[in-house]
């Protein structure tokens, strides 16, 4: 049942809508799904290799407990507001998430996804400064080539030009400063921390200490391919944010729920934000849901009683959401999510690392089930230009993962990468599977870009 997208109503996000008219690219239409795989309206079976964009931590076979988790909550409550009342299960969600978030990130604002999430986070930093005798500090430290999200608050700090530049001056005055790739970094490891750390201090005294109101940035950075941090970077961040008194944010949308082997990857790398954003893995997105995770300093000034917290959003913490995403958390503890990801871990980057005999293979980066593959022209590690960028990225590759059924993300914000987020589910077999497929599409790539 192949279909064109001009032949329906949707429209596809972040796509070439046009691709997809009759006599175009085939449009790839997922009907089911099943483990870690996912099958089309033509009976093809795909090995969901990105885990449909960072979300389905759990695969696709847990929704018969979803949905008894969802028809309970259904027949007692459809719904109800967060705004000056609750309901049971938003507040049962609010304390299992504090119990498992590091001291003192102690409260917890719930959003319905990762974009509302990162600019909720901002609206309570502002409210935070100004109920603190700070209105001043108005200004935020982002990283280049990082991706928040799409609302005009949360595209200020995504640091990628071409998803900006068309929607005028940002929301919020943001500086981008380096992000933590160390491929083709004259410096590394604890040389290159002292590099980036020393450039955000130059930011912060040019553009005066009291007037940066945070620091956001992902403990894993995403675009541009799972950026890892080098030894020390995070308690850097932390010890600049306290000593100039700017807030430090986590945005694991993406890094949380086990995707780095932890609910909140951050404290991997050493250090605790005042404040994180969640959605994505919250909920393995049987529904969807944002939250923010909100350190007990920044949440004081919202108990003054004369005090308003100024933002809401109507379906934050809906009932339905929150009983999927508290049943989420029980599968995650009685399967051993985590523990499935920690242990596998080496073997994935192992298995990754021998792609590297591959000349279109440049660099092999990443932790825990996120991994980045940079594709690079030859043995000098020569970046694609726009042209060969174009011709493998938005060409031949996806072409040749539909054909070994495999589904990865080739990108280029930034340099040219295939990247891949398995389920946190999978076994060993499979990622040696993923791998092995993997391999033919580089192999094509190579042949391709070579000629």
């Amino acid at each position: 049942m192949s279909v064109s997208v001009a032949q329906g109503s949707a429209l596809l996000h972040f796509a070439r809508n046009g691709a997809y008219a009759p006599g175009g690219v085939p449009l790839t239409v997922i009907d089911r799904g099943e483990g870690p795989y996912v099958f089309d309206t033509d009976g093809n079976r795909y090995i969901d290799a990105l885990s449909s964009l960072y979300c389905c931590q759990l695969g696709y076979s847990y929704g018969d407990e979803m949905a008894q988790a969802a028809s309970a909550q259904l027949r007692r409550l459809g719904f109800n507001t967060l705004w000056s009342t609750a309901h049971p299960t938003a507040l049962k969600l609010a304390d299992e998430l504090a119990a498992l978030a590091p001291d003192p990130l102690g409260k917890v604002f719930f959003t319905t996804g990762g974009s509302d999430a990162v600019e909720s986070a901002w609206k309570l930093a502002r409210q935070y400064h100004v109920a603190n005798g700070e209105p001043q500090r108005t200004k935020a430290i982002a990283r280049k080539n990082a991706y928040h999200g799409v609302t005009l608050g949360a595209l200020s700090f995504t640091g990628v030009p071409a998803y900006k530049d068309l929607f005028g001056p940002p929301a919020i005055e943001t500086f981008h400063v380096s992000n933590t790739n160390a491929f083709r970094s004259p410096y590394q490891g604890e040389e290159l921390t002292r590099h980036l750390l020393a450039e955000i201090e130059e930011l912060i005294q040019r553009e005066g200490p009291d007037t940066i109101a945070l620091i956001v940035a992902e403990p894993v950075q995403n675009a541009g391919g799972c950026f890892v941090p080098p030894p020390g970077y995070w308690a850097g961040l932390r010890e600049i944010a306290d000593r100039y008194g700017i807030l430090l944010h986590a945005d694991e949308v993406i890094t949380g729920f086990g995707r780095i082997g932890q609910y909140f990857s951050v404290t991997r790398y050493g250090a605790i934000p005042d404040l994180i954003t969640l959605a994505k893995g919250i909920t393995s997105a049987y529904a969807p849901m944002g939250a923010v995770l909100v350190s007990d300093k920044v949440a004081a000034p919202f108990y003054d009683k004369d005090t308003t917290l100024l933002h809401g959003i109507t379906f934050a913490g809906h009932p339905l959401s929150a009983a999927i995403a508290l049943k989420n958390l029980e599968i995650f503890r009685r399967d051993g999510i985590l523990e499935n990801v920690q242990r596998l871990e080496p073997k994935l980057q192992e298995k990754l690392e021998t792609l590297k005999d591959l000349t279109i293979v440049g660099d092999v980066r990443g932790a825990g089930f996120f991994w980045a593959i940079e594709l690079v022209k030859d043995g000098q590690n020569t970046r694609l230009d726009a042209g060969e960028r174009e011709r493998l990225l938005r060409g031949y590759i996806p072409g040749a993962l539909r054909r070994v059924g495999l589904i990865a993300r080739a990108d280029d914000r930034g340099d040219a990468v295939l990247q891949i987020a398995p389920p946190l589910i999978s076994d060993e077999p499979l990622l040696d599977e993923i791998v092995a497929r993997l391999r033919v599409v580089l192999e094509g790539a190579q042949k391709e870009l070579l000629g």
